[in-house]
């Protein structure tokens, strides 16, 4: 005996569903991706910049925020004295750092330029080049 479906076929009900769920799935990757991009250090206000930094391979994120009376200095996510930096970057340096490692220095904007300086000259003087990064603002218009 042979047993037949009473009930009609809809197919066009099925597909419908994998299509809502790809473009929600879709919709969803674009409104998260920002969100999922991988940034290093701690989120300070940057100061405008007209200029692109290039993109470097062998970088170390030194991050100088706001505080009271002296400003915090990170490197990468971890909170560090102006000392323990310089301890840091000595033993990169000694421990094989590559020689094309670069210190990407990202200021908040109300840090005195003095204390900027000083955390410069210190990755200079461990053998590291800098790096100053801005927030990125439109380019003038030459009209």
């Amino acid at each position: 005996m042979k047993l037949e479906l009473s009930l009609p076929e809809r197919p066009g009900f099925l597909h419908a569903v994998a299509v809502v769920n790809l473009f929600a799935l879709l919709l969803m990757f674009i409104l998260l991706g920002p969100s999922l991009t991988l940034r290093s250090g701690v989120t300070v206000d940057l100061p405008p910049s007209r200029f692109q930094l290039d993109r470097y391979t062998n970088t170390l994120v030194v991050t100088l925020g706001p505080g009271n009376p002296a400003p915090r200095i990170h490197f990468g996510r971890d909170a560090v004295t102006q000392e323990e930096l310089g301890e840091r970057l000595e033993q990169l340096r000694e421990g094989g750092a590559p020689t094309d490692s670069i210190v990407l220095l990202q200021t908040d904007a109300g840090t005195p330029v003095k204390v900027e300086r000083e955390i410069s000259e210190l990755a200079l003087s461990k053998g590291f080049r800098v790096a100053l990064v801005g927030q990125a603002t439109e380019a003038p218009n030459p009209d």
